[in-house]
């Protein structure tokens, strides 16, 4: 399957945002593991946070600062996820922060927290801390890509994208990166999802704006169907461009939303390329519906189906599976015979049955590609929905038994 290519398009350094990553031994020696992200005065933040119960002490942070004071700056590390630690993981989240607000000369509330890696286990403190004034140090020497590869876990390549566009006639840049590659079934966002614009926009708007980005884009993603404790999304606006502020939602901000939707799509997208192990990404499509959540309801029932996903890494059309997971989703009124199943182009069943015209090998040759579409017609409707997953595979098994080792 193809990875994301950071060569195809320039990475775009975004006015009034500075990045500092450095190795600071987090969990393995020589690798990027900590990044600061300082942020211009007067930046605005929309951000969207994990509805697991268990949700981690620095995303249990950033709540609490984000409702005290404006950001100025965000801690990232990878390598240990700071959730499942109780109060003491809270006191390290918050002793970060202090140790950034003081080499940044900033409040601690100003300062955003985030953590992912292995959950139950503390913070390396020394290690962190000692790291820190080091990617302080290098703040605005760090390219986008390195700070992208600062924050991978079980990640094989770095996530990150660039945009530009025009509101009112002014240039505008976007550049965001993401990490994830399993444990994915984000209930709002992706376990890190980060998009910077120098864009101006009033901050109800860009919450407003975050929220439904997150809902179109790294939430109609899964892998296995996993919801993190520690997932995030932040959409940070820097207002250094040199247009009018965004209050109202009209043609320039629906310009603005549809160029962080694109940019977010694309880094989810790639986050399901790189699923751990996975050989194929596959675009679930449900239509006829009666209204989107029962759409939803189907696709991730075919999405998160076991069966399903081992017969797509075999590339075997065993697509009874499918209509299986199709029934067992939750709708109680569905009629089985209104129902059409496509493979791509092809019509696998309607009527209740396999397709009068449908030839297994014509399964086989769309189960062969490393794309594909299954698009589901509930044919009671006109509401629909679509997710994007992957395969499961050997490697995927391998990778989570031996990711502690």
């Amino acid at each position: 399957m193809r990875q994301m290519s950071h060569e195809e398009r320039p990475l775009l350094e975004v006015p009034g945002v500075q990045l500092g990553a450095v190795a600071a031994g987090i969990r393995k020696v020589n690798r990027l593991d900590l990044l600061v992200m300082a942020l211009a005065p007067g930046t605005r933040v929309g951000a969207v946070f994990t509805r697991n119960r268990f949700c981690a002490a620095p995303v249990q942070l950033c709540r609490e600062h984000l409702a005290l004071a404006s950001p100025r700056a965000l801690l990232i590390n990878t390598g240990c996820a700071n959730a499942g630690t109780g109060e003491a993981g809270r006191a390290d989240a918050s002793m970060s922060c202090a140790a950034v607000a003081g080499a940044l000369g900033l409040e601690e509330r100003e300062i955003l927290p985030f953590s992912t890696g292995v959950i139950l286990e503390r913070l390396p403190m020394p290690a962190l801390l000692a790291g820190i004034p080091q990617a302080v140090a290098v703040l605005g020497k760090t390219t986008w890509k390195e700070a992208a590869t600062a924050i991978m876990t079980t990640d094989t390549f770095p996530k990150v994208a660039s945009r530009q566009i025009f509101l009112a006639g002014t240039p505008v840049t976007l550049t965001g990166m993401s990490k994830g590659a399993g444990m994915i079934r984000p209930n709002m966002a992706t376990m890190l999802g980060f998009i910077a614009t120098d864009a101006c926009i009033a901050a109800p708007l860009l919450q407003q704006l975050t929220r439904d980005v997150a809902d179109l884009t790294f939430n109609r993603i899964t892998v296995d169907g996993d919801t993190s404790t520690n997932d995030s999304f932040l959409v940070v606006a820097t207002g250094q461009a040199d247009h009018a502020e965004i209050s109202v939602a009209d043609d320039q901000y629906r310009c603005l939303f549809e160029s962080v939707r694109e940019l977010a799509e694309e880094l989810a997208h790639a986050i399901i390329r790189d699923g751990e192990g996975a050989t194929k990404f596959i675009t679930v499509i449900v239509e006829g519906g009666r209204e989107e959540a029962e759409c939803l309801q189907v696709a991730y029932a075919i999405s998160h189906s076991p069966l399903v996903k081992t017969a797509f890494f075999a590339s075997d059309p065993n697509l009874g599976r499918i209509l299986a997971a199709i029934g067992y989703a939750g709708i109680q009124d569905l009629v089985v015979e209104g129902i059409r199943l496509f493979l791509d182009e092809v019509l696998v069943s309607e009527g209740g049955a396999r397709a009068e015209g449908y030839r297994e090998e014509d399964g086989q040759r769309v189960m062969a590609q490393s794309d594909i579409t299954i698009r589901v017609d509930l044919g009671r409707g006109v509401a629909s929905a679509q997710v994007w997953t992957c395969d499961l595979s050997h490697d995927y098994v391998r990778i989570n038994a031996e990711y502690r080792s």
